[in-house]
């Protein structure tokens, strides 16, 4: 039997104060994918696989995150952005799908909010970005101390039992090798503070749920019904307030849908590509 593999390129990415690398896999519109804070490039392996036979699938690793470097000063979600902008011009892509999840919807989010009308789709995974989920809907606000004081708990529980509250007990249980991936893909990144980084991601969390009409592109959240890390119901609460925006939840899945269940995930997504053209 003949087969032929997508094409493949890894690169890297010069900014002032540090390095980028990426990797491109297959041919056609470019698709991106941005990872969580427990990422890297590697984190999207089942993503790829998937969409490079129909798309340009561009993954890179944020600044500070294996391999990319940091400045002294360690990494600063404002920089994400911009990091994102210079990839895009210097692979030249143009107009862009951008896949995000968790700590990846900071950069989703303001990439679109920094270009309006060049995103042609953005899915948000277990993620809100930069919108403050203080200022959604009151009925989903009040949601919060009570979701907030079981998620702190949920979390020291899972720790203790040395289970990353990023994945789940549920991934742990139920896939231990994908557990295990997950993991080791998390210790690659070495030397970094990622606590003091999700402060400033939580610092960073300011826009009003609206704004993100501004961006003028068809978005797509896809929340983790078991999600532990960020609220789920805040998907829904924002997508009413964003014109156009669709919300499509894993019922099943913690924070990390897309490595968890991967073809629900894939699915939902293609869905979404197919519809927009």
């Amino acid at each position: 039997m003949h087969v032929t593999a997508p094409t493949r390129q890894s690169g890297w990415i010069e900014r002032p104060d540090c390095r980028l690398a990426y990797q491109q896999v297959g041919e056609g519109p470019a698709l991106v994918f941005a990872h969580g804070l427990g990422g890297s490039m590697l984190s999207w392996w089942q993503q790829v696989a998937h969409f490079a036979p129909r798309y340009r699938c561009i993954s890179f690793s944020h600044r500070g995150f294996w391999p990319s470097t940091a400045p002294a000063e360690g990494p600063d979600p404002a920089a994400y952005a911009a990091d994102l902008a210079a990839l895009v011009d210097q692979l030249g892509l143009g107009d862009i799908r951008l896949v995000c999840q968790s700590m990846g919807g900071w950069t989703g989010v303001e990439y679109a909010l920094l270009r309006p009308g060049r995103v042609k789709a953005l899915v948000l995974a277990a993620t809100t970005g930069s919108l403050d989920p203080g200022q959604m809907r009151q009925a989903e606000r009040d949601r919060l101390p009570g979701w907030e004081a079981a998620s702190a708990a949920a979390r020291k529980a899972l720790l203790a039992n040395n289970i990353l509250p990023a994945a789940g007990a549920a991934m742990a249980a139920a896939s231990p090798a994908l557990h295990l991936l997950y993991s080791q893909l998390d210790a690659m990144t070495q030397g970094m503070d990622k606590e003091a980084v999700r402060a400033r991601l939580m610092a960073a969390r300011t826009r009003p749920p609206h704004a993100l009409a501004a961006a003028h592109c068809p978005v797509l959240f896809i929340p983790g019904g078991q999600d532990i890390v960020i609220p789920p119901f805040a998907a829904r609460a924002m997508a009413a307030e964003i014109p156009g925006a669709q919300v499509a939840p894993i019922p099943a899945a913690g924070h990390s849908g897309y490595f968890e269940h991967a073809a629900a995930f894939n699915a939902l997504v293609e869905a979404f590509l197919d519809g927009i053209g």
